[in-house]
């Protein structure tokens, strides 16, 4: 009984795990490859490749192999600095048309 729960956790964590490299790999796949030069990150070959091997990874490995832990690690990375800084050189959909001196609460007059 305890191991099938067990089981069944591994199972839910294994597809959540596949669905956030699968999004980090479209994601990077609809950047564009200058975007990639202009926010200083690596190529956006490098990325592809990388993603999709994590995808492939925790699509046909177990969680608790080595590799799909490797690949969770390159997704993060992807997520948290390459997306955010892609997103900024592209100016991404999260600005709502304001100006580079926007801050969160407002615009920026140096004061």
């Amino acid at each position: 009984m305890l191991v099938q729960g067990f089981n069944e956790i591994f199972y839910w964590v294994s597809w959540g795990l596949l669905l956030f490299s699968l999004f980090a790999f479209v994601d990077s796949a609809i950047r564009r490859e200058g975007a990639y030069r202009a926010a200083d990150k690596q190529t956006k070959p490098f990325w592809l490749i990388l993603l999709g091997i994590a995808t492939a990874a925790n699509l046909f490995l177990s969680v608790m192999s080595f590799i799909p832990i490797i690949g969770l690690i390159a997704t993060i990375v992807y997520m948290v600095d390459v997306r955010p800084a892609l997103r900024q050189v592209s100016g991404g959909r999260g600005r709502r048309g304001g100006s580079s001196s926007d801050g969160p609460y407002g615009p920026f007059n140096g004061r």
